[in-house]
């Protein structure tokens, strides 16, 4: 943490889609060479050092599912107040190309309890912009105890 959470507001792959749209954009080889370097980094917010052949250890999308789900269901979680059982039908429809219905369900109830069980960590962040419709800062428009249940949200 440090004095101002400047990605409280804004999804990874939002982010993800600015970083390539300025690559499109760039018309520097060198710059276009770095920007794709950061593009094809795994996001992983440990920052765990590379291992001896210079690997990522932790690609965090492998352990709690690719990040376009986890925005999906954050954006129909948090703005429309969806349940599990909506979020899963609209996910299974927006992705029935890229993923198995049994897949979404995973990666949907991982959600559902890293969400719940991880507030404690947004209530002690600092202060962030809102920049799109929904924001996870516990000073704005997530107003959530540190010891909600997520047991009440399974299906």
């Amino acid at each position: 943490m440090s004095m101002y959470a400047v990605n409280s507001g804004i999804p990874k792959t939002l982010i993800k889609s600015i970083i390539n749209w300025i690559a499109e954009q760039s018309t520097d080889k060198e710059n276009k060479k770095i920007i794709q370097d950061i593009l094809d980094t795994p996001i992983s917010p440990e920052l765990l050092p590379p291992d001896k052949e210079g690997n990522i250890k932790q690609k965090t999308e492998e352990r709690i599912g690719p990040y376009v789900l986890h925005d999906f269901f954050l954006y129909h979680f948090l703005r429309y107040g969806a349940e599990p059982q909506k979020i899963y039908i609209l996910a299974c429809k927006t992705f029935e190309k890229e993923f198995e219905k049994e897949k979404i369900k995973y990666w949907l109830e991982i959600f559902i309890k890293r969400f719940f069980t991880q507030q404690f960590k947004r209530n002690c962040m600092p202060d962030g912009p809102k920049v799109g419709s929904i924001s996870l800062s516990p000073r704005g428009d997530l107003k959530m105890p540190s010891d909600a249940n997520y047991e009440l949200w399974k299906f």
